[in-house]
């Protein structure tokens, strides 16, 4: 059977070591490397590191965090398997690694064989959900169908509402969006009709008061 080799990404040394001789204890799971930050784990696999069948990779991190490394790996290295695994449980925090690609989630005090049945099934299924990603996917989705049913907002325009609320252009939001900046022009303009707010401020006021964004 092939050995199934590992990326840890996590800037607490001891327990980056700790996890290391765990997972150097499953079955057929060989730790290969480990980082500190994101920004190290870029710049390996920039410089052409052959990609691991897994990287268990932590949130909170000095320079580049778990967040800006998986929208990283989304973009350049979107067929590599991510499991995030933090001690961090709030809602916002586990969607933003969803949505940007991340396989699984899982707790930091995690026992040792649930963290070895999620790595199986990460890399033989392509996913793992725990109760708490279930429930917080859940609650997502209601989230989202009462913001498409109140305010008839689609997709797209959630998509531009988070962005908006960002410290991006609107030049910048097209370019992530990979649309033109005048169909940008449309979604604002029909977004400030539709909610009868008359600036970004008030974009920025509905997305926090309806949860869209968190401070």
């Amino acid at each position: 059977m092939d050995t199934k080799k590992i990326f840890i990404v996590d800037d607490h040394v001891l327990f980056a070591r700790s996890l290391a001789g765990l997972v150097n204890t499953f079955p057929n799971y060989q730790v290969i490397e480990t980082f500190n930050n994101g920004a190290e784990l870029v710049d390996a696999l920039s410089s052409g590191i052959t990609e691991p069948s897994l990287i268990l990779l932590d949130i909170k991190m000095p320079i580049m965090d778990g967040i800006a490394t998986m929208k990283w790996l989304k973009k350049y290295h979107p067929f590599v398997k991510v499991l995030a695994l933090s001690m961090e449980d709030d809602e916002q925090t586990i969607l933003a690694m969803l949505r940007n690609g991340a396989k699984g989630y899982l707790l930091k005090d995690t026992q040792p064989d649930l963290l070895m049945l999620a790595m199986d099934s990460v890399i033989q299924q392509g996913y793992f959900h725990t109760e708490l990603v279930t429930n917080v996917l859940m609650h997502s989705l209601h989230e989202k169908q009462t913001l498409e049913q109140e305010f008839a907002l689609k997709e797209n325009e959630i998509t531009f509402i988070k962005l908006a609320c960002e410290e991006k252009t609107y030049k910048e939001i097209a370019d992530e969006m990979n649309l033109s900046p005048k169909t940008i022009d449309g979604y604002r303009q029909q977004l400030f009709d539709k909610l009868n707010i008359k600036n970004r401020t008030g974009l920025v006021i509905f997305a926090l008061k309806n949860k869209i964004i968190e401070i």
